[in-house]
């Protein structure tokens, strides 16, 4: 029986223009994030002078993490979506009295949502409404800003989940949940002890109008309920191992509830950690590099802590985190070095970095570093005290 012919009325296939708009504005953001093309320029040179085949750079690349990175980004993106956030920031403004009680509550919700919704995303919900408020009541947006930055990156420190370091490290050490924010507690605690009696120094008893004016966002109930409800069956799943089947899972209920939030994940920030395993491991597998680390001690756990630290000020925590796992199994010292190091200079941490591009003060940074420094300084003495003096390391 012949084949049938082609209706030649029927409208050609089309690609979906949702989908060819988020690929054009993801491409059109990897041109624009010098983190990326540093990677990407590094992967090209260790590509031409290392010893490994091409074909074997997927191998380099820690999938777990990935794949848990993935599934967490794309459910706070669900609760992002959904207003959620944005109702319960709003609603939490309206408590608020004094510049005082607005920074040691907004200092505090970042430090919370930063131990279970990434630091990232804790910076991206609080920012926005930070400078709303201040828009309203006059308050010092950029001296909000930063100390929101200082509490991410002291509350992340308590959760595996907090932020990236914290979670290849996780997955590296195979504790469980539990265990590893008891090990971070001390130090989280102590941090922000200390910058909460710095907020109540800094921000005056002065009385501001209380909460935000306008329209609440509309609340998208479906999608806060499936992000809500997933999210802590995804933490038990990789807190078990299973983070490649908890990922398949969260991706294939959002495909079916709410495609378009899959357009909006940041496809490129998870681009970026995949090019900074591969990267990372590459240098670290070079000769005369793993000669120069040898000679830092790193088996000792003192060295490797400052190690830790002093990484993180020039290339971030993260690929700090990665790095070193690449000399010392000892993630105990490795976190609390790199979670240290997220203080100090901005690029410290990608939080940072984000902070104060959304806070759109140029001149950011200078507030940052009077107040960033000084904690690496003290954060970096409380660490050190908390593994060699009380263990006797």
């Amino acid at each position: 029986m012949p084949a049938p012919e082609p209706d030649a009325s029927a409208p050609p296939l089309q690609p979906d223009p949702g989908t060819f708009a988020a690929l054009k504005k993801l491409a059109q953001s990897l041109a624009r994030d010098r983190f990326f093309l540093i990677l990407l320029a590094g992967l090209v040179v260790l590509g031409v002078i290392t010893p490994q085949p091409v074909t074997s750079f997927p191998a380099l690349v820690d999938w777990p993490t990935i794949a848990a990175l993935t599934g967490l980004l794309l459910l706070t993106k669900g609760l992002e979506v959904s207003g959620a956030l944005h109702r319960l920031g709003r609603a939490l403004m309206g408590l608020m009295a004094t510049e005082r009680t607005v920074a040691l509550s907004l200092v505090t919700a970042a430090a919370l949502l930063s131990t279970v919704l990434t630091n990232d995303v804790a910076l991206f919900v609080l920012v926005p409404l930070t400078l709303d408020l201040c828009r309203l009541t006059k308050m010092p947006a950029t001296r909000l800003i930063v100390f929101e930055a200082l509490a991410v990156n002291a509350g992340s420190a308590l959760t595996p989940i907090g932020n990236p370091q914290n979670l290849f490290l996780w997955q590296l050490s195979k504790v469980s949940f539990g265990e590893f924010v008891w090990h971070m507690l001390p130090l989280v605690v102590l941090m922000m002890a200390g910058l909460l009696l710095l907020t109540a120094r800094v921000f005056r008893a002065k009385p501001v109008r209380s909460g935000a004016t306008g329209p609440s966002a509309p609340l998208d109930r479906p999608l806060f309920g499936v992000s809500l409800a997933l999210y802590v069956p995804f933490l038990v799943a990789t807190d078990l191992h299973q983070a490649g089947w908890a990922v398949a899972a969260v991706l294939a209920a959002f495909v079916v509830l709410r495609p378009r939030v899959l357009a909006q994940l940041d496809w490129g920030l998870l681009l970026v950690f995949v090019l900074m395993f591969i990267d990372l491991r590459l240098l670290a597998g070079l000769t005369y590099v793993r000669e120069a680390m040898r000679g830092l001690g790193l088996e000792q756990p003192m060295h490797l802590y400052f190690a830790g630290i002093a990484a993180s000020q020039i290339i971030s925590n993260v690929p700090a985190a990665i790095a070193l796992a690449e000399y010392s199994k000892d993630w105990r010292v490795i976190a609390y070095g790199v979670n240290v190091g997220g203080f100090g200079f901005m690029i410290g941490s990608l939080a940072n970095l984000i902070a104060l591009r959304l806070s759109g003060d140029r001149k950011a940074w200078l507030s940052f570093h009077g107040y960033a420094i000084p904690a690496l300084l003290v954060a970096a003495l409380l660490g050190y005290a908390l593994l060699f003096l009380g263990q006797g390391r």
